[in-house]
């Protein structure tokens, strides 16, 4: 009980120090759903061209899926931190000069494209997951790829991917902790790391971040459970969300039904 003794005290700490702990989770959410948003974009578009039946967009596709999936975090940061502007300096008429002083769009930059990456084989995989006899009606419909992707394919595999593009965005969400490292930004890890001088970092991060950080990560998983309960629905494979969500039971639904 001695390890508690302490705590009562380092809650005060936690009021007197709240503004700066709230605008550090602001920041960490802010890296969260832009950097979130990014990698979205990033794995549907190289997912997309890695499927392509064009050997001009499955190349380009490949070699920047592998790269960036072979390379860490830490390092695309460091690129775009410190390799990037000085290739401004020795290039000033490179439009660089508004990105290389903003670090916060840096980081956002960063960790949408690492993730992107991971993100872009969920994407492949899942259109390679739709039924073969699904691919062999577009065809017989002389479709053209990207009507059939559009209409028929993607559609599909929307909801195959949503669960491997939630769990990469949780894994985004503890990602963004790197952000620390990053000049001017300030975020909630980096917040954490200053209230562990006054209290103790088992109080900090074990007990502040880790249920501050759980309680983000269940909001995307739940809200990620929400899209994909909507596209299963809309391909009928299962309750619309507002049945998922109603409070009468299964069988009083099926009886109104009838």
């Amino acid at each position: 009980m001695d390890f508690f003794a302490d705590w009562p005290d380092y809650f005060d700490v936690v009021i007197a120090w709240s503004d700066r702990l709230l605008a550090g989770l602001w920041t960490t959410i802010q890296l969260t759903i832009f950097g979130g948003m990014l990698a979205f974009a990033v794995a549907i578009v190289l997912g997309l061209m890695a499927s392509s039946p064009s050997l001009w967009l499955r190349a380009p596709a490949r070699i920047i899926i592998e790269f960036f999936r072979g390379v860490s975090l830490v390092v695309v940061l460091f690129l775009l931190l410190y390799v990037l502007p000085q290739v401004w300096m020795r290039n000033p008429d490179l439009p660089f000069e508004e990105l290389i002083r903003n670090t916060f769009l840096l980081g956002v930059l960063a960790l949408g494209i690492n993730y992107g990456a991971y993100g872009a084989e969920a994407v492949r995989a899942s259109l390679t997951t739709v039924p073969k006899g699904q691919w062999e009606a577009t065809t017989a419909l002389s479709m053209s790829w990207p009507h059939k992707i559009r209409r028929i394919i993607f559609p599909q595999a929307w909801a195959l991917m949503l669960p491997s593009l939630t769990n990469l965005w949780v894994h985004l969400l503890k990602g963004s902790a790197i952000a620390y490292i990053i000049p001017f930004v300030s975020d909630f890890t980096a917040e954490l790391n200053q209230l562990r001088r006054p209290t103790d970092i088992w109080f900090s991060h074990a007990f502040i971040g880790l249920i501050t950080y759980f309680i983000l990560a269940l909001i995307i998983t739940l809200f990620m459970q929400a899209l994909e309960a909507r596209a299963k629905h809309k391909l009928g494979r299962g309750p619309s969300l507002r049945e998922i969500l109603s409070p009468e039971p299964k069988a009083a639904r099926l009886g109104g039904a009838a």
